[in-house]
């Protein structure tokens, strides 16, 4: 893609978003994903079966996406040039979050600011995965400012990075192995088998926009809090904890995150009741607020900025 049309695609995004009712691209390779499990779990019952069938989404979904997105840029430019360059930028638009999860951080803030605590666990339960219902105001805090500095990766500079090195295709081929990743990626009994290759295509995927998003996050925490203390805490904090988190790429975010706030990420979570702990990523210095939620969507907003800065310049380049 030109400088240009990476601008308009970003532009796209934090203009339009993700309304719910917009057709969007991860939503249909989320029902496909769901309706595939779902025929796997019926008539795969073998540990081999499940990661075989597994295997085989994996390579074929994003290799699906990359084919529908160069052929709908191929057709809109067979009919004219604007047209297929209008439609890579809006393909590349719906590959990045940041409007999305801006929203949704929005969403916690104001509900907490409000001090509608149950709001609040609403607005965070649709960002994680982890129970929410009963989290007092300090973990809603936390669930939103571990998956703010999360989806900073996976849903924001991840797909500009692959935006600018292989065009719109390739960042939608991207996204499908990140929504497999969210959807099937897991440990638990249905998903351990089925999802094990999206699992590790992920990890794959995210391995160099995860340290470049880390580094991003510390960078950033200076510029938000005019203050070089909170680069240093912060790229201290991802050397010595980084690595601390189960995923290879998800700690490193958090970690950076966690030592640009100067709080505590990680612990204890429930998942359908079932207790997970966390190694913990930080130091505690303060206790988790509204105020750190807001922060750590402002450090984001600065990084992916500074992202599209970097992007535009190795393209004009």
């Amino acid at each position: 893609m030109t400088p240009i049309d990476v601008v308009a695609a970003c532009a796209f995004d934090a203009v339009i978003g993700d309304p719910p009712g917009m057709p969007h691209p991860v939503r249909w390779m989320g029902r496909l994903i769901a309706s595939v499990h779902r025929q796997v779990l019926a008539h795969c019952p073998g540990s081999l079966s499940r990661r075989i069938a597994g295997a085989f989404l994996a390579v074929g979904l994003p290799a699906t996406a990359f084919l529908a997105g160069w052929t709908a840029i191929a057709a809109g430019t067979a009919i004219h040039d604007w047209l297929g360059q209008g439609v890579a930028i809006v393909i590349a638009g719906t590959t990045l979050a940041w409007r999305d999860l801006v929203d949704h951080a929005r969403a916690v803030s104001a509900a907490l600011q409000a001090g509608s605590l149950e709001q609040a666990r609403q607005a965070v339960g649709l960002m994680v995965g982890r129970d929410t219902e009963r989290l007092p105001e300090a973990e809603v805090a936390r669930a939103a400012v571990e998956t703010i500095a999360e989806s900073a990766c996976d849903g924001v500079i991840a797909p500009l990075l692959f935006l600018v090195v292989g065009g719109p295709p390739m960042a939608l081929a991207f996204k499908a192995v990140s929504t497999l990743d969210s959807m099937v990626g897991h440990r638990d009994e249905a998903c351990r088998d089925f999802g094990w290759a999206s699992a590790k295509l992920d990890d794959f995927a995210n391995w160099i926009p995860a340290r470049v998003t880390a580094w991003l996050i510390a960078a950033s925490a200076g510029l938000v809090f005019l203050s070089a203390t909170p680069v240093k805490r912060s790229g201290a904090i991802l050397l010595r904890d980084g690595d601390k988190h189960p995923s290879p790429n998800s700690g490193r975010p958090e970690a950076a995150m966690a030592g640009a706030l100067g709080v505590q990420l990680g612990g204890v979570n429930f998942y359908g009741g079932h207790r997970i702990a966390r190694p913990v990523l930080g130091d505690a210095e303060a206790t988790l607020s509204v105020a750190h939620v807001n922060r750590a969507t402002h450090i984001v907003t600065v990084a992916y900025l500074m992202a599209i800065g970097g992007s535009l310049r190795f393209l004009w380049r």
